[in-house]
């Protein structure tokens, strides 16, 4: 599970100091998230606070370094055979908690059940290309070869994500109404309880093929607010708290009893428009809102400049990255583009918006409001619950009346493809990720070709174009990229926040 971020990414994070039990007594440790899991069925959950839980539970064939280095978990490595086949060698002697053994006809399972389009895996793209699945067959008991119709450079990284992890093919066999409330993995720890909206229990699963990790419970609170967050973590009833407004930190850095951990991120937040509404379909209007939001002023003002100007629809540091000029904040601009696209002054829209789900969304979302105002558009703010969020802002037309809508999208793979395809791509229209529904068929040609070419440059060369596009189009309020500031105890040790937003606590001790 992550065990290379162990080694890899304990030098990004701040040392850890003295012992002082408090929250953590015997061997619990407990996380306050800002947010539920969506379900436990690892195949049709979307966003990181769920893969953070269920990556403790599960395990991918492959690992992603922050480097952007393919590292095996499951497998014991990847040969490509050709332009578009891929032999996987298995590790063997494990087993899923349920004691069925881990082993080819598992895998095969596991990727048929993703790929299988009634199945409705939100990450199914990552293994289709040309509008054909991958095909997945069994070499022998622990070798397994997968076939693309066209070469499919991303494939390797993509079998890396948590979308694909390897659930017990006996869990699979009763189907997506189990999947949504037992976990069976090979994982170092197995589910215990979840009490929806207030916390996920996890205990350590005494048959791990790997290193038993020291943390016997690992408890996932849910604490919406962010302040009470730092009063728990100030007071010791938790181990870790997630998300601290940047604001907080010399706070927290006066208290002996807490560490403050800082991690780059790989999530870019941004508020997508509805190009299919009559508001927003006009380009004009797009980029008048663009030019209205002050995105250095948001970031100064709520995050202390722990936030980097987006200069691109994702972060830096993944393969494809290409930066763009970030829209000033020019106000007539702004007026002269919605005078000429016609929009009247005092227009209302509505934006959605989450809270507890990111660093300062909430504040974010009205700092727009207010911003908007300055060129006579009146926006009434609307959240949900997370859990109901995401499949609220991505319905699919007609029953889909969103207008525009605040989202983050991080990058595990750390390749464009990932990045770009699932957000801009024509074939990702709600309910897939494309909650925009933009549509341009010459980036749906480069992007098409970006993962059809196993040339890098001209990989490299598509998505540059591609960006200039997007940019040019504006689907998207382009914000900026996260970076993480979570609380830890000073008495835990070992635990690492990974850049794609992973909480890794299987390195963990309490002293």
């Amino acid at each position: 599970m992550k065990q290379f971020a162990r080694a890899v990414l304990l030098l990004s994070v701040l040392a850890l100091g003295m012992a002082f039990p408090v929250a953590g007594q015997g061997s619990t440790l407990t996380i306050a998230t800002g947010t539920d899991i969506e379900n436990t069925n690892v195949f049709s959950v979307t966003a990181s606070p769920s893969f953070t839980v269920l990556d403790h539970i599960y395990e991918q064939l492959f690992e992603m370094t922050e480097a952007g280095e393919l590292l095996p978990e499951l497998a014991e490595s990847i040969t490509a055979l050709s332009d578009n086949e891929y032999l996987i060698t298995l590790k063997q002697g494990i087993s899923f908690s349920d004691g069925t053994p881990f082993n080819a006809e598992a895998v095969k399972a596991n990727l048929d059940y993703a790929l299988n389009a009634d199945n409705a895996a939100p990450y199914r793209f990552l293994m289709v290309v040309a509008d054909e699945p991958a095909q997945v067959e069994v070499v022998d008991e622990y070798s397994v070869k997968i076939t693309t119709s066209i070469p499919f450079a991303p494939l390797p990284a993509h079998l890396s994500h948590s979308a694909f992890s390897m659930v017990s093919p006996a869990a699979l066999a009763q189907g997506a109404d189990f999947l949504a409330s037992n976990a069976v993995g090979t994982g170092p720890y197995m589910l215990s309880a979840w009490n929806r909206a207030e916390q996920v229990v996890l205990t350590r699963n005494p048959n791990y093929w790997g290193e038993q990790p020291q943390i016997e419970t690992l408890i996932f609170k849910v604490v919406p607010e962010a302040g009470a967050r730092i009063v728990e973590i100030e007071s010791g009833t938790v181990d870790v708290a997630v998300r601290i407004p940047p604001a907080d930190i010399p706070r927290l850095r006066m208290n002996p009893d807490v560490e403050v951990m800082i991690t780059p991120g790989l999530r870019t937040i941004y508020i997508f428009f509805n190009t299919t509404d009559p508001l927003f379909d006009d380009v004009r209007v797009r980029q008048a809102f663009n030019y209205a939001v002050d995105k250095e002023a948001i970031a100064n003002s709520l995050f202390e400049g722990a936030a980097l100007v987006s200069e691109a629809p994702f972060a830096p540091g993944i393969f494809g990255y290409t930066p763009q000029t970030p829209y000033p904040r020019d106000l007539d601009r702004a007026r002269a583009l919605l005078a000429e696209a016609g929009v009247a002054e005092g227009t209302s829209v509505v934006l959605y918006h989450p809270t507890g789900r990111y660093p300062q969304d909430a504040l974010v979302a009205d700092a727009v409001r207010s911003q908007l105002a300055d060129i006579g558009i009146n926006v009434e703010l609307r959240t949900l619950e997370w859990p109901q969020y995401v499949p609220h802002v991505r319905r699919p037309k007609p029953e889909n009346d969103i207008q525009f809508a605040m989202l983050g999208w991080s990058v595990p793979t750390m390749d464009a493809d990932y990045a770009l395809f699932a957000l801009f791509h024509s074939s990702s229209h709600p309910p897939g990720f494309n909650g925009a529904f933009y549509s341009n068929p010459e980036v749906d040609r480069l992007l098409d070709l970006g993962r059809s070419t196993l040339d890098q440059a001209e990989r490299q060369a598509a998505y540059a174009r591609a960006i200039e596009i997007i940019w040019e189009d504006a689907p998207w309020l382009f914000l900026y990229s996260e970076i993480q500031v979570t609380a830890v105890r000073s008495n835990v040790q070992g635990f690492v926040v990974h850049p794609d937003e992973s909480l890794i606590a299987t390195g963990a001790s309490i002293n």
